[in-house]
């Protein structure tokens, strides 16, 4: 493990649990949940995601972006390998330490990058299995940097792919939810696959208003593959670490419950961002640490364990 300064690593700390609290909104709830070592790694990891992903989404040229994305790989490579310079990213000896802690493979950290990169340009995918390619680099790496910082059971790898999918849960729940927004800034991440069976175009995702039943019936499509996932995502709870599953339960908890709601308002999306109040996602962080997963609502038809 490189070695670094102890009080720049406490600022680099700090820093990160500044900006988690900030920022996180939904996961830092669940942060709470972990004992004080582990939520400084969470919030170390959140804050490289959290810079990684303003880079991408600062103002300017997409070649400009595309730049700094590169540079920033590079200042990960030399934070990670003990070379961070003075006036580098306040949160960089934080994060080289939880790397080097939990032993988290820096190429998930790239591929974070890779993941931010792909809507520098955005083009939209025609699959859905273009989809989760995406969905994977923005949000099941994230799920597997988790796994290290709690700890788990792999059985064979099946940890890890359960992981994935809890991503691709969390990613869905967040394309619906801002279908409207992201339509309008040129995004659009449903499949056009799905777009062509429902006969919706992006203007019908743009424009705000009750959904049409076109437009609904895709976001119940969506939804319900959502909740597929979070099906899945039952199964790797126990494979977790006892002081990681509390955490699960309540990131997993508190999405599920953001799509119920979604659900609940008959997939109107198009007139505003959905939420969940404050109250209800400490509701479900306190009924994570009983081992409770959050409910659907709806009311349509070679091991690894770290110590």
């Amino acid at each position: 493990m490189t070695t670094i300064d102890p009080r720049a690593l406490r600022e680099s700390y700090r820093f990160c649990a500044s900006l988690s609290r900030r920022e996180a909104k939904n996961f830092y709830y669940a942060f709470l949940l972990l004992p004080p070592d582990r939520r400084r790694s969470m919030c170390a990891l959140y804050a490289y995601l959290r810079h990684t992903d303003d880079l991408a989404d600062e103002p300017g040229p997409s070649e400009q972006k595309a730049q700094a994305l590169e540079e920033w790989g590079r200042a990960l490579d030399a934070a990670l390998n003990g070379s961070i310079p003075p006036g580098s990213w306040p949160g960089f000896p934080a994060l080289a330490d939880t790397v080097a802690r939990h032993a988290i493979p820096s190429r998930l950290l790239h591929e974070v990058i890779e993941g931010v990169s792909m809507d520098l340009e955005p083009i939209g995918f025609a699959t859905f299995h273009e989809l989760t390619d995406y969905c994977y680099h923005v949000a099941s790496v994230v799920g597997l940097c988790c796994l290290c910082i709690w700890g788990y059971r792999s059985n064979n790898g099946e940890a890890e792919q359960l992981a994935e999918h809890c991503g691709l849960a969390l990613q869905l729940t967040n394309i619906v939810r801002d279908v409207r927004d992201d339509a309008r800034s040129g995004r659009i991440y449903l499949p056009r696959e799905d777009l062509a069976r429902f006969g919706v175009g992006p203007e019908d995702l743009a424009k705000g208003g009750p959904p049409s039943d076109r437009v609904r019936e895709l976001l119940a499509f969506e939804a319900d593959r959502a909740y597929q996932f979070y099906e899945e995502a039952r199964r790797l709870v126990p494979m977790v670490n006892p002081v990681g599953r509390p955490v699960l339960r309540a990131i997993v908890g508190i999405y599920r419950s953001l799509l119920d709601e979604i659900v609940r308002r008959d997939y109107n999306v198009l007139d505003g961002r959905i939420s969940l109040p404050a109250w209800r996602k400490l509701a479900i962080a306190i009924r994570a640490i009983a081992g409770r997963m959050e409910e659907p609502s709806r009311d349509r038809d070679a091991d690894r364990s770290m110590p």
